[in-house]
């Protein structure tokens, strides 16, 4: 799990959320520290934009707190939201303005200083690399370059956390790998927060994932940690009926489950303590035993299997 650190950018605690006697987002908490881009995970219906709506301060919460810099979004909503970038799933897009005068009035919008916000427009035009058509309309772009002018329109005000509800929902594949690379670069002056239910999306773009069902959050870690694991598989040439009891005795060994698989080869999953590597030992009982062993490594989780196994436990 994600150790507390000692300077957080976003710091969410408690969260909850009910419509129609429904607790969509179900005593949520999150923290988000400077430099991360952090991907929330979750199928649809599972409370992501709820969420990131309380945490951008465009829903109250009915419990809980969100604090930027030790900064309440409620008591103080004007000073955090001045800090925050915003990209809903739909970009909030004007069809009839080009795309430099929609910039510019978001400039407006965002208080930047009037000396200023022709250069800071400029700055995210080029950014998102929409200089081809900023004096097009938005109405007659793609969906793909819309997305850009929302991008834009999130970090006019160099935020210092940049808030993405599912940013790349509907573009083509070009388009996507496209998106992707911008938040890359977004990412190294701005903090980075971002929903999603694309798997690989996280992969491409995250150190540290979390993971929310149901409205509630069911893992959150470095991709690293969720990937590493303590059991072990081992694969035989051929049966060796005392195999799983003489596996089971080992210190440490929590269970063994065997399986047959292509040509007829039995496959050992071994359960085992957290923090201790049973392959050296289960080597040499192998050695032992003059198992004929075809392989023998440690499990590594994949984000899918572990999104599987938390969905099935939902």
């Amino acid at each position: 799990m994600i150790q507390e650190r000692s300077w957080q950018s976003l710091k969410g605690e408690g969260l909850a959320k009910e419509y129609s006697k429904k607790r969509v987002v179900q005593e949520v908490s999150i923290q988000v520290s400077r430099g991360e881009i952090v991907g929330l995970l979750g199928p649809n219906g599972a409370g992501k934009t709820t969420l990131m709506k309380m945490i951008t301060g465009v829903l109250e919460p009915d419990d809980g707190t969100v604090t930027i810099n030790g900064c309440d979004i409620v008591q103080d909503r004007a000073k955090v939201q001045a800090k925050i970038g915003y990209l809903p799933e739909n970009a909030p897009v004007y069809p009839d303005l080009t795309v430099q005068d929609y910039l510019l009035m978001m400039a407006e919008l965002r208080l930047i200083e009037p000396d200023k916000q022709i250069s800071s427009v400029r700055e995210a035009i080029h950014a998102v690399n929409l200089e081809q058509v900023a004096t097009r309309l938005i109405g007659q772009l793609s969906k793909g370059m819309r997305q850009r002018v929302g991008l834009a329109q999130a970090i006019l005000h160099k935020p210092e956390i940049l808030i993405l509800d599912e940013p790349t929902v509907g573009l083509d594949p070009t388009q996507i790998v496209e998106i992707r690379q911008l938040i890359k670069n977004l990412a190294k002056q701005s903090t980075v927060l971002f929903s999603t239910h694309i798997l690989s999306e996280v992969e491409a773009l995250c150190e540290r994932v979390i993971m929310i069902m149901n409205g509630k959050i069911k893992a959150d870690s470095k991709l690293s940690e969720l990937a590493d694991s303590d059991n072990a598989i081992l694969i035989l040439d051929e049966d060796q009926p005392d195999a799983d009891r003489l596996i089971k005795q080992l210190s440490d060994v929590i269970s063994v489950k065997k399986d047959i698989i292509a040509n007829d080869f039995p496959l050992y999953y071994i359960k085992s303590k957290p923090d201790s590597d049973i392959t050296p030992k289960i080597f040499k009982l192998s050695v032992e035993n003059n198992w004929p062993v075809r392989e023998l490594r440690k499990d590594v989780h994949t984000l899918e299997s572990i999104f599987n196994e938390l969905a099935i436990a939902e």
